[in-house]
């Protein structure tokens, strides 16, 4: 007899789930029209559409087409990719305000982006992808080996503490760099705020490999996640290998967030605030979690790269400005909430 209400609960939290996504796949077209249509200039919606499915040789098709759509591209690409990174981040550390960052992997990035200014001579932003993919690879596999000496392997509080440590190294290499090179501090403050601005099809075409890639290896982890948030003992009763689940989730984190900071910078707050939100609407299970969030984290910095193009026009505040002013209050609330749960 109590199986009918389980199978009838059951079908109902599919069902809440399945409805949410398509609100979220809705919010996402959205969210891409407008960075499409809003900028320094406004190009109306049935303009943006035939551009698109028309081409056409007009002002507004060719702003559209070489301009707006590859940054819109790369902003769906870096949202989804830091937004599962930081869900993955948390299950991992099981740890609330885990984010892309606390494994070191941004700021190795952006060491491997100023040496690259300052000593190598690279002035591109396509120069700049490579550069901190290595950065951001360098900076996890350091910090693990660091966290993983020792007993008990690479714990969660291991992993935070050597990510700590490592961060405050990499922070210092690049202020010494910075301090000894002036020229190269112009440029990299544009690099290091975050942003979508002048992002063209050639590093959407450089990332979506590296993106691919990170999204199978979470995804190849989702059930583990899912287990290892009821306790390490637990989960390894349940059969899962809790040391293969950290190392697969925390080389897909670090893949994906490579791809985020490699394209556009250190974008603060969505891989923090996004899985929360993904949890909120569809549950625990990262199954559902890890698609919802690479559903809402583009919104979420599409939107804020939008809003920053038409505060102040014809200038812009970047992106990563935008999610900072975002989600700073998501934190406060955050704070507040477990605070009230305790």
């Amino acid at each position: 007899m109590s199986a009918v209400p389980t199978s009838s609960a059951r079908a109902s939290l599919v069902s809440r789930r399945i409805g949410w996504t398509a609100i979220a796949v809705l919010a996402l077209l959205l969210a891409m029209l407008l960075s499409l249509a809003i900028g320094s200039r406004q190009i109306a919606p049935s303009a943006v559409f035939d551009a698109l499915l028309h081409g056409g040789g007009s002002d507004a098709a060719e702003v559209v087409r070489s301009m707006r759509l590859p940054r819109t591209v790369v902003g769906v690409m870096v949202g989804a990719a830091l937004a599962m990174a930081g869900t993955v981040m948390q299950g991992i550390t099981r740890n609330p305000i885990a984010d892309p960052g606390i494994l070191g992997i941004s700021q190795g990035a952006s060491v491997a982006v100023v040496l690259a200014i300052a000593y190598a001579s690279v002035h591109t932003l396509t120069g700049y992808v490579w550069f901190a993919f290595a950065g951001a690879g360098v900076a996890a596999v350091l910090v693990y080996a660091i966290a993983a000496r020792g007993r008990g392997g690479a714990t969660p509080v291991k992993l935070a503490l050597a990510g700590a440590a490592i961060n405050a190294l990499l922070v210092s290499v690049t202020m010494a760099v910075l301090t000894t090179k002036a020229a190269a501090l112009d440029e990299f403050r544009f690099w290091q705020v975050g942003s979508l601005s002048g992002r063209d099809a050639e590093v959407a075409a450089q990332i979506w490999p590296f993106l691919l890639v990170g999204v199978v290896l979470v995804a190849a982890v989702a059930r583990g996640l899912d287990a290892l948030a009821l306790g390490e003992d637990v989960a390894r009763g349940l059969g899962q290998n809790v040391a293969t689940v950290r190392i697969v989730g925390g080389l897909g984190a670090a893949v994906l967030t490579g791809v985020g900071v490699a394209a556009a910078g250190p974008i603060a707050f969505v891989g923090l605030a996004v899985p929360h939100i993904a949890r909120a609407i569809v549950g625990t299970d990262h199954r559902w979690v890890l698609p919802m969030a690479a559903l809402i984290g583009p919104v979420m910095l599409l939107v804020s790269d939008t809003l920053g193009r038409i505060i102040f026009p014809p200038s812009e505040v970047p992106a990563g400005v935008m999610t900072s002013l975002i989600g700073v209050p998501f934190l406060v609330a955050l704070v507040r909430r477990k605070a009230v749960a305790a």
